[in-house]
């Protein structure tokens, strides 16, 4: 990864903003600017970048258990964005470091539905990336429960 998170215009692009509260440095922000990025662009080579090749992606989907490792989690985007690609949006909402560990938490609006995703990370010779992720999909009326 190159060091350093995209300028204003390009997280527009993306359409994330970044919270006070997930000020963290660069090194950190990138794998889940990544992530974002292939949320973007449906390309799951972003994802690839984010993620740890051992990563696991683990939520509830269609009332079960759902636990993806990383190259089932990339066969679920097909290299193009999203039709509502537009009125999508993303924000990360807090990121905490400890020496080589970190979490953040990430809220994406898209469609009906929000999804909220924990992320735990990991540095290995300074090269940050993401662990594994759990993620709860809801509504924006249950997300104000």
């Amino acid at each position: 990864m190159s060091g350093a998170v995209p300028d204003a215009a390009a997280l527009a692009d993306l359409r994330l903003t970044i919270a006070p509260e997930a000020a963290a440095p660069a090194a950190v922000l990138e794998p889940l600017v990544a992530y974002a990025r292939g949320h973007a662009t449906g390309d799951p080579a972003h994802f690839r970048r984010a993620f740890r090749p051992t990563a696991h992606v683990e939520g509830i989907r269609e009332h079960g258990f759902a636990s993806w490792p990383l190259d089932d989690y990339c066969g679920l985007f097909p290299g193009a964005p999203a039709a509502d690609e537009a009125d999508r949006r993303r924000r990360l909402d807090v990121v905490r470091v400890t020496g080589t560990v970190a979490t953040a938490a990430m809220t994406l609006h898209h469609g009906p539905d929000v999804f909220t995703d924990m992320f735990v990370l990991v540095a290995e010779d300074g090269e940050w990336r993401i662990a594994n992720k759990v993620y709860h999909r809801g509504t924006p009326r249950q997300r104000q429960r």
